[in-house]
């Protein structure tokens, strides 16, 4: 037996592991005590690491679907069946006919990350639709408009600040999202045990507001109006600093001007939060020595994501803790892809905003994508352009995207799609090939968009530990592959650079970028051959991780010395100030009545969708229940435990009810990626498992309006008692959505 040591690629926490193995199968997988950064911590996904490396259900051969049958093929096979199909439909119907969705699994394989961007590039299409727009858009739209790059993401300095305000977002069970922090509980109690503050702001009171010292309840929906207040009573009450940042003195007038009718007063009814409480909380995160507000997915999936989040973002401004220590901060990883970005925009992907729109609702692109909401219709309405054949890349986007249910139909209508994916499930079951890849310790790992969210600067190389099954590609070669054929169907000057040019990126492999972005990173040694500097052999000497240091302040670096500064008052933004505040008038006369509004919710054993057919993750009491409020039942004849149908505009779904005080009256909640009940999917554990997708009640209509991103949080729904195994209907009336 031997032991290896690696990156838990599941989540954003990058948790190192110890692993022993055995042959090629894993004995035990335990947390890493001497990973510089997560420090043996591990959740319980990471144990299940192993059941997916031998999961009798998933697939390991290319498979082909002859209407209701599947059968194996060789990759040959496969791959020629891909590039005609693709390069046929596209040549009959034009580039954008075809159209590629990657799911949130391509983030943390850096390999993944690279061969996307060639196959996207050879597919020449502008119907792209990731994972970013389901949960966070706004946050790289508002960096884009602010920092330059929509990878130049500030991260909270958790670990030295002296008070944590805390909205949409529970890293006591997420480790981090947009802010990569293994072992977040401790992180928060940590704060408290040095004198700090934690507050965090929620419809729910989650299991990070209760290790919180204060929790407030906040209307789903209504987080930007909350935050506009406080910025407000900052700047209204004489307690900004503008003496840090040239930006906040270059901006603090106009700031006061656009937001001086978002006083504590005007959004207390609104937000469902008082005006003194407001008031109390601007002067608290004033005062402190340091503070830094974080906001995450909660506050990005909703109508004013956009807003929510640059608001973030001005609040620590104005309050001097943007790049300071304790505040939000930019970290400076081994392989900068923020900072890189920032310098080289075309490198970095292409970065741009509404350089063209969708077809059917006129969306603009972001960076090369538009929203995912619009993929069922862009397959379902005829007419130029109309989406006839899919790629779907490590995604389940029937259980992902909003109105579900109007998907899972429309592919259906596709001509030809195809799944990168180790699994029949609910999506690729739509697919005439499924092409499995290698998965977790298969192959090599270096977190790269992770190190550059972290709480910490650290670098951490893992070579693989297993041998793929055989038959199971590396998703690097099978994009290149089919991206140098389709390539070389385009031109004869593409058919005769095309191929050696694939076969010499598949023999280099994803490592020699790897090696060159790390000489050439902020701890590289550039072209020096003398220098000391990080090098991937050095990593790979260091299989435990190094660690590079706490936060530093940058902003002197990457803006002021080019003569650059931050742009913390978009114009886009500022006017979206307006819209914002009519919703204020609205919501002010009917706080009341609105009826319910449903949120999602994060649980420390389920990685969205893809690891329910894990027993050891699913096993134990249901997890997939209705959160409501006691009195919210009770006016609706509701009982706890029994089953209840929840309606919104899209669709209807029945399940199990569980009463708790800890959701704020008017709000009800369910778990995200459930619903393992459509025929045709392969299964065996999570078709057993009890669950419904929320995403057949959420509306894929309803979008933040500047950035496109999918509005998860504050869907309005009605919840009646309904029959469940022929116990008696009991009929209530349905409050208006």
């Amino acid at each position: 037996m031997t032991i290896g040591y690696a990156t838990c690629p599941l989540c954003e926490a990058i948790c190192g592991i110890s692993v022993d193995v055995e042959g090629n199968k894993i004995v035990s997988i335990r947390g890493d005590d001497q990973d510089p950064f997560s420090k043996g911590y591990i959740c319980p996904k990471a144990a299940a690491l192993e059941d997916i490396h031998s999961d009798p259900d998933r697939i390991r051969t290319p498979l082909r679907r002859s209407g209701d049958r599947w059968h194996e093929i060789s990759w040959a096979e496969a791959i020629d069946d891909v590039v005609e199909k693709i390069a046929g439909v596209q040549k009959q119907y034009g580039r954008n006919a075809a159209a590629i969705y990657l799911g949130n699994p391509v983030a943390h394989n850096y390999g993944a990350i690279l061969s996307s961007f060639v196959l996207m590039d050879a597919l020449g299409t502008h119907n792209v639709f990731t994972s970013n727009s389901v949960d966070g858009l706004a946050r790289l739209v508002t960096s884009s408009m602010v920092f330059g790059s929509p990878l130049m993401i500030p991260i909270p300095d958790i670990d030295r600040t002296c008070f944590l305000l805390i909205l949409g977002a529970n890293p006591a069970v997420s480790n981090g999202s947009h802010m990569t922090a293994p072992g977040c509980k401790k992180r928060l109690a940590a704060i408290r045990e040095r004198g700090g503050k934690v507050i965090v702001i929620d419809p729910r009171r989650s299991e990070t507001a209760l290790i919180a010292d204060e929790h407030h309840f906040i209307r789903p929906g209504t987080d930007a109006m909350l935050l506009a207040a406080l910025v407000h009573t900052i700047i209204e009450e004489g307690l900004a600093v503008r003496e840090r940042l040239p930006a906040v003195a270059d901006v603090l007038s106009e700031l006061a001007s656009s937001l001086r009718t978002f006083s504590p007063e005007r959004v207390a009814t609104a937000v469902g939060m008082g005006a003194h409480a407001i008031r109390a909380l601007a002067r608290a995160f004033a005062a402190a020595p340091s503070a830094v507000c974080y906001g995450r997915m909660g506050i990005c999936v909703q109508e004013f994501g956009t807003l929510a989040t640059w608001l973030v973002d001005v609040l620590n401004a104005v309050t001097g803790n943007l790049d300071r220590t304790g505040g939000a901060m930019f970290p400076t990883p081994a392989i900068d892809i923020g900072g890189l970005t920032r310098k080289n925009k075309p490198f970095g992907g292409l970065v741009g905003f509404d350089r063209f729109r969708s077809r059917v609702r006129n969306l603009p692109e972001f960076n090369g994508e538009l929203p995912a909401s619009a993929l069922a219709e862009e397959i379902e309405t005829e007419g130029e352009g109309q989406v006839r054949a899919l790629i779907t890349q490590a995604g389940n986007p029937v259980l992902s995207l909003p109105n579900g249910r109007r998907l899972d139909r429309a592919l259906e209508k596709l001509d030809f799609m195809v799944s990168i994916d180790l699994y029949k499930n609910e999506t690729t079951r739509h697919a005439d090939l499924i092409l499995p890849t290698t998965f977790g310790l298969e192959h090599d790992h270096y977190p790269a968009v992770f190190h550059a969210l972290a709480v910490r600067n650290t670098a951490k190389y893992s070579p693989p530990l297993l041998m793929p099954p055989p038959g199971v590609s590396h998703e690097w070669d099978l994009a290149l592959e089919v991206a140098s054929r389709l390539w070389a169907k385009r031109n004869w000057a593409a058919r005769v650079i095309a191929p050696p040019l694939g076969r010499l990126a598949r023999w280099a492999g994803p490592r020699a970028f790897l090696r060159w972005a790390l000489r050439f990173g902020p701890r590289g040694k550039g072209w020096n051959p003398f220098a000391r500097g990080l090098t991937l052999g050095k990593l790979e000497e260091h299989p435990h991780g190094i660690d590079l240091g706490p936060l530093e302040p940058r902003l002197d670096a990457l803006f002021e010395a080019g003569g650059d500064r931050l742009h913390l008052a978009p114009p886009l933004l500022l006017k979206d100030l307006d819209r914002l505040s009519s919703r204020i008038h609205e919501l002010t006369g009917n706080a009341e009545d609105a009826g319910l509004l449903l949120i999602g919710r994060r649980d420390l054993r389920t990685n969205n969708s893809w690891m329910h057919n894990s027993h050891r993750l699913v096993k134990g009491p249901n997890r997939c229940t209705l959160l409501m409020h006691p009195e919210d039942a009770e006016h609706r004849g509701i009982e706890n435990g029994k089953r209840v149908c929840v309606t919104s505009r899209v669709g209807s779904v029945e399940v199990e009810v569980k009463l708790t005080d800890t959701m704020m009256r008017g709000v009800v909640s369910l778990p995200h990626g459930w619903g393992h009940d459509r025929e045709g999917t392969d299964l065996s554990v999570a078709q057993k498992t009890p669950g419904v997708s929320v995403n057949d009640l959420t509306d894929d209509m309803l979008i933040d309006k500047v950035s496109g991103c999918t509005n998860f949080s504050g869907v309005h729904v009605t919840v009646s008692s309904t029959v469940v195994n022929n116990i008696d209907v009991k009929e209530t009336s349905l409050e208006q959505s």
